[in-house]
């Protein structure tokens, strides 16, 4: 069964979550992917994956994935964040990460977690 899944990296971790994703590739192309659109962008490069864009996340791309999650529209969240930087758009992040747990959606915030989220839907 298709699961959507909404990916999502800060900007030092744009490079590693496209990795993760081409490696990946294939389990992915069997989900519906949603992303933020810079995230998007790089990942689709990386993989040739089709990936329904969002805006930004500084301009809104983090609340339209949590606004699918507060919908029931996003089932898997992966977001790989930079612990070692500031974060510019906390408030944002803080809320997308608040709804994930909220309502119980699957999210993977590294490599490790996304790969086991991953190999469970």
């Amino acid at each position: 069964m298709k699961k959507t899944i909404g990916l999502v990296a800060h900007d030092q971790k744009k490079p590693d979550l496209a990795d993760w994703a081409a490696h990946h590739r294939q389990a992915l192309g069997q989900h519906i992917l949603c992303a933020t659109g810079t995230t998007g962008g790089v990942i689709e490069k990386a993989t040739g994956l089709e990936i329904n864009l969002l805006k930004s996340g500084p301009l809104g791309g983090d609340a339209q994935l949590g606004a699918m999650i507060a919908e029931q529209r996003l089932d898997v969240l992966i977001f790989f964040i930079d612990p070692l930087s500031a974060l510019p758009h906390d408030v944002d992040v803080k809320a997308l990460t608040r709804l994930a747990i909220l309502y119980n959606v699957p999210f993977a915030c590294n490599r490790a977690t996304a790969t086991a989220v991953l190999k469970h839907i």
